[in-house]
C-alpha cells in the first residue's frame, strides 16, 4: 500500500492536535499529544491499554474537554464542546460497544431524533425515512432493508448501520475503535471494502486496533502512543517489530517455540463422542500433561461450545469425559472445578470476573472454603498472602489488592482470572480467546505464562480466532468446522494455510484424528 506520507506537509489535515493535555484526579492521561488526520487516509492509532488512545479520541468526539493544547479542523482552531457539537463538525465515532436500540429498525436507529416529518410537521414520514436510509446503504453498496429490526442483525451488520448513521451526519472524520473485535474473516473483508470506499471519497478514518496484520492491510500511517504521549508517526509499512518496540518501550523477546515430546505423559483430559445438537457433532480429543492443544476454526465452528460443554456450562446430548483416566460426570461448572478444571471464558467481564469486587476477592472467590477457620471464619491473613503471591507471580499491575477489578486493563483482568484458577490448583485449564482485546505487550506476557504453565505440568486448551496465536502456542492444533473436528496438525507442521483449509472443510470431507 502506498503511504499518504508522500503527500507531504502541504496537505492541510482534516483535523489535527498539538500539545494536547488532559488530566484526571491523580492521572495525567494525555501529555502534549500531537496527531493529525489527512483527507482520504486511514490513520491507525496504536498503543497498549492505558496509553491514552481512548482519551484522545473522546476529546475529538466531544465526550471530554481538553485541559490545554490546540485542536484544528481544516486548519482552523476549534473548541469541541459536546458529542452533538462534534457531529455538527462532521466528526463521528463508532465505539467498540455499539450504541444501537435492538427493538428499532435500522432506519429508525440511523435517524433517531432527526426523523423526517410530513408537511404538517406532526407525523413522521416513514417512507422518506426509509428512502434516506436506503440512499446511505446504496452509497455503501450494502444489501440491507431499512425496515429490518437491528436486533435481528449480526454484529457485523449492526456495525454497518453504525457507519451509515455516522455518514448521515455528512461525517468527514470517522473514528473506529477496535471495529473487527467480534467479526469473522469474511465480515472483516466487507468492513475493509467499505473503509476503502470511504477513503476514496475523501473521508479521513482513525483506526484503533491491536491487530498488527489488519494495520498493515488497511492503514496508510501509524501513530504510536505510550503513557499518554505521542511516540512517533510512521508509514504503515514500517516493520511491526519496530512499531511494537515503540508501543512497549522495548523489543519483545520471541523465543522459538519448543515443542516437547509429551506422547508418554499422562492424559489429563479426554473427551469421547461429545454431541450437542448440530453445534457439537461427535467430537473426541485428548490433552496430556505439559501439552498445549490449540483449537482453531472460523466463528461458529463449535470451539466455544465444546469448551462450555466440557466445563459443564451447557448440557450434552451424548459423550463421555475422562479426567486422569477416570470417567467423570460433568453436569455443572462446580463438577468441573471439583475435577480439577479451570475455564477462562471469551467474555471475561461477564463470566470470568466479578467486576465490581476487588482484586483479592476475585482471586480467592472460587476457593473460599479453603480459607475457613473452624468452618465459619475466613482466614483473612492467608487470603491476603496468597493473593499477594499471585499478583507478584503473574506481574498483575494493580495499585493494591483492594483495587476494583473493572478498573484494571484488559491484560491485567485476564491475569486475575488466571490467578483464581491457579489458586484453585487446577491441572486442566481451558482458555477461550485468552488475548481478545488485550494489547501486544500484555499478549506477550500471557503467551509466556501459558507456556510456563504447560512446562509446570498442566494440560492446556487454547481456543483462538487468531491463527498466529494458535501457531505460536500450540503443541498440537485441532481444527473445527460446522461442529466437527476436521483435522489435527502437529504444531511443528501447522501453517495458516493448512489450518484454514481444514477450517473450511465441509462435512463430506471430515478428516480422521491422529491418535496420540
Amino acid at each position: 500500500m502506498t503511504s499518504l506520507s508522500s503527500q507531504g506537509p502541504a496537505v492541510t489535515p482534516l483535523i489535527s492536535v498539538e500539545n494536547l493535555s488532559k488530566s484526571f484526579p491523580g492521572v495525567k492521561a494525555l501529555d502534549k499529544v500531537r496527531f493529525d488526520l489527512r483527507p482520504g487516509e486511514v490513520h491507525a492509532l496504536m498503543g497498549e491499554n492505558g496509553a491514552g488512545k481512548s482519551t484522545l479520541m473522546k476529546i475529538l468526539a466531544g465526550v471530554y474537554r481538553k485541559d490545554s493544547g490546540e485542536v484544528r479542523l481544516d486548519g482552523e482552531p476549534v473548541e469541541i464542546e459536546s458529542p452533538a457539537h462534534a457531529q455538527s463538525l462532521a466528526i463521528g465515532i463508532i465505539h467498540q460497544e455499539l450504541h444501537l436500540m435492538a427493538h428499532l429498525t435500522a432506519a429508525q436507529n440511523i435517524f433517531l431524533g432527526r426523523e423526517p416529518r410530513k408537511a404538517a410537521g406532526l407525523l413522521l414520514d416513514e417512507d422518506q425515512l426509509n428512502r434516506d436510509t436506503q440512499a446511505l446503504f446504496d452509497r455503501l453498496h450494502l444489501v440491507l432493508a431499512p425496515t429490518t429490526p437491528v436486533g435481528e442483525l449480526t454484529v457485523a451488520r449492526q456495525q454497518m448501520v453504525e457507519i451509515a448513521k455516522a455518514l448521515s451526519f455528512k461525517t468527514r472524520v470517522l473514528i473506529m475503535d477496535e471495529p473487527t473485535a467480534a467479526l469473522n474473516n469474511a465480515e472483516i473483508g466487507e468492513l475493509f471494502r467499505i473503509i476503502r470506499q470511504l477513503r476514496s471519497e475523501g473521508v479521513g478514518i482513525v483506526y484503533i486496533s491491536h491487530k498488527m496484520d489488519e494495520i498493515q492491510r488497511i492503514a496508510d500511517r501509524v501513530t504510536v502512543m505510550r503513557d499518554g504521549a505521542t511516540i512517533d508517526t510512521v508509514p504503515a509499512d514500517t516493520p511491526m517489530a519496530q512499531v511494537i518496540a515503540m508501543m512497549v518501550g522495548r523489543y519483545l523477546e520471541h523465543a522459538d517455540k519448543h515443542i516437547p515430546d509429551t506422547s508418554a505423559n499422562e492424559v489429563l483430559l479426554e473427551a469421547r463422542g461429545l454431541t450437542r445438537g448440530r453445534a457439537i457433532r461427535d467430537v473426541s480429543f485428548s490433552v496430556r500433561r505439559g501439552e498445549i492443544v490449540g483449537f482453531a476454526g472460523l466463528m461458529g465452528a463449535g470451539r466455544t461450545e465444546v469448551a462450555r460443554a466440557v466445563f459443564g456450562a451447557d448440557p450434552l446430548d451424548a459423550g463421555e469425559i475422562f479426567v486422569r483416566g477416570q470417567h467423570v460426570r460433568i453436569r455443572s461448572p462446580q463438577d468441573a472445578v471439583r475435577a480439577g478444571m479451570g475455564y477462562l471464558s471469551e467474555d471475561r467481564k461477564h463470566f470470568g470476573l466479578a467486576t465490581g469486587m476487588d482484586v483479592e476477592s476475585n482471586i480467592t472467590l472460587p476457593s473460599l472454603k479453603r480459607w475457613l477457620k473452624w468452618g465459619m471464619f475466613l482466614n483473612r491473613a492467608a487470603i491476603h498472602q496468597v493473593s499477594q503471591q499471585m499478583v507478584e507471580k503473574l506481574r498483575i499491575k494493580t495499585p493494591s489488592l483492594t483495587q476494583t477489578a473493572r478498573l484494571l486493563s484488559g491484560g491485567n483482568q485476564q491475569k486475575v482470572v488466571i490467578a483464581k484458577w491457579l489458586v484453585q490448583d487446577c491441572d486442566i485449564l481451558i482458555f477461550d480467546e485468552p488475548t481478545r482485546g488485550i494489547d501486544v505487550g500484555a499478549k506477550s506476557e500471557i503467551y509466556k505464562l501459558l507456556i510456563d504453565l504447560a512446562a509446570q505440568g498442566r494440560a492446556i486448551v487454547v481456543i483462538s480466532s487468531e491463527l498466529p496465536e494458535v501457531l505460536q502456542l500450540s503443541h498440537r492444533v485441532l481444527v473445527m468446522c460446522e461442529g466437527r473436528i476436521t483435522g489435527e496438525v502437529p504444531g511443528s507442521e501447522a501453517t495458516q494455510e493448512n489450518l484454514m483449509a481444514l477450517a473450511t472443510r465441509r462435512e463430506a470431507a471430515t478428516a480422521p484424528v491422529t491418535e496420540h
